[in-house]
């Protein structure tokens, strides 16, 4: 959409959570550049006001931050008191990427409470709040992003992989519920995606014959299919995802987990591992990596 057309469509603000770095970053630049305030959403504060502070130098657009949690309850009291002056017409839930792998008996049961107030509270609250708000006036536009984990289980992202699965189910629901009200409801379903949130976690970002995508290019994507709603598949992911939901699940959750146990072999601070030691592992997640995609070519073929 060219400057103009976003607020045309939707409304003068977007409201962004998760929106500091990543694909959320990525969202507010371009919905910047198309002439939209912006009100985001993460926990630091600094990453927000450098940002803000360089959408608002770039571009004539105002841009509200709040360094909220957003598991925690009081937050959305917050967030509502903040936004009751302004039309937010886009609401992106960007929010909910895990940092580690464990077993789900391995963690604390608060690290899945958690996960279930970010994934699944967090975006039923906002889509709650200002799709009310959409609705009466008859316009607005919701982009639930997820990932390709939420189509099966994945050990290790037990509670990850859960939650993820409700954003995608979410996402078709609304989609079809708020399409009479001129409400545009998209679930933009990522594969790997080169962010902070995969470093951090220590996962590689490319994996033989499984190439990451930029957080612009993914952004892009989901700006330009709001209306094609209700699921689209960033970086050519479909043909991957219909696969993997047509497979016998044991052989999807097998899948998973070894594609995720690839990543993670394949990632290596380099402070942890000499030479030949870092080789050995790299050889060894790469050859992870090929199995799981030789398994997925071939139920591809025979499908």
């Amino acid at each position: 959409m060219s400057r103009g057309d976003y607020s045309d469509r939707y409304g003068p603000w977007a409201l962004i959570a998760g929106g500091s770095e990543g694909v959320g970053a990525a969202f507010a630049r371009k919905l910047a550049a198309g002439g939209l305030n912006l009100v985001l959403l993460a926990r630091k504060p600094e990453p927000l006001k450098a940002l803000a502070q360089q959408l608002t130098e770039a571009f004539v657009v105002q841009v509200r931050t709040l360094a909220v949690d957003l598991t925690e309850a009081h937050t959305f009291d917050r967030i509502r008191q903040e936004t009751a002056d302004v039309e937010i017409g886009l609401l992106i839930h960007n929010a909910g990427a895990e940092n580690t792998m464990a077993d789900f008996l391995d963690r604390e049961l608060a690290n899945a409470e958690r996960m279930i107030a970010l994934n699944v509270t967090g975006p039923t609250r906002l889509c709650h709040h200002f799709g009310t708000l959409m609705r009466g006036r008859g316009r607005g536009g919701i982009i639930l992003v997820g990932t390709l984990g939420g189509y099966a289980g994945g050990p290790g992202l037990a509670m990850y992989c859960g939650t993820k699965a409700f954003t995608y189910v979410l996402a078709e629901s609304l989609w079809f519920e708020l399409r009479p009200y001129h409400i545009d409801v998209l679930g933009l379903i990522l594969g790997t995606t080169r962010t902070p949130a995969l470093a951090r976690m220590g996962m590689a970002e490319d994996v033989p014959g499984f190439a990451a995508a930029e957080p612009d290019a993914v952004a892009q994507e989901g700006l330009e299919h709001l209306a094609d709603g209700p699921i689209w598949h960033a970086n050519g992911t479909e043909a991957i995802a219909q696969t993997v939901r047509a497979m016998p699940r044991g052989q999807a959750v097998a899948m998973i987990h070894e594609s995720s146990r690839a990543m993670a072999k394949l990632y290596r601070p380099p402070a942890e591992a000499d030479g030949n030691t870092a080789s050995r592992q790299k050889n060894s997640g790469a050859d992870s990596a090929a199995k799981s995609r030789e398994d997925l070519t071939s139920h591809t073929k025979l499908t």
